[in-house]
């Protein structure tokens, strides 16, 4: 089961970002805008757009959310690799996204604070804008 749901929430998030599902469906609502006329702009006719819209966006979120998550762990899985394969990297770091904000902010300082005072820092990311 999971298989198939990743396989099916990957297919359709990556049709999803495409200009064509764009395109499919600005026409959809293009065409019920047409129809407004034809069925006198009823409760009826604005409740088919509103009921599929809703439908629509309620199931996007599931399967654009465990793309994401399949996304991320993948690139985590991969940083990870890298720390631990690299020398002199700190394998502390690895599976730090399982800490909680608070954690995750305290870290952020004093990695921050390691790289020395804001002029210092200000001067090394001036110093690496100019290089491109």
């Amino acid at each position: 089961m999971d298989r198939i749901f990743a396989a099916l929430s990957h297919r359709i998030a990556n049709w999803a970002g495409q200009p064509a599902a764009f395109i499919l469906a600005a026409l959809v609502v293009l065409l019920w805008l047409v129809t407004g006329p034809i069925f006198a702009y009823s409760d009826t006719w604005q409740l088919v757009i509103n009921t599929g819209t809703t439908i629509v966006t309620f199931l996007m979120v599931f399967l654009i959310q465990n793309a994401q998550n399949r996304d991320g762990s993948a690139i985590q899985a991969k940083l990870d690799e890298l720390i631990r394969a690299v020398e002199g990297a700190r394998n502390e770091f690895i599976g730090i996204e399982h800490l909680t904000e608070a954690e995750l902010e305290r870290i952020k300082r004093v990695l921050e604070q390691a790289c020395g005072d804001d002029a210092t820092h200000k001067l090394s990311i001036e110093r690496l804008i100019e290089r491109r």
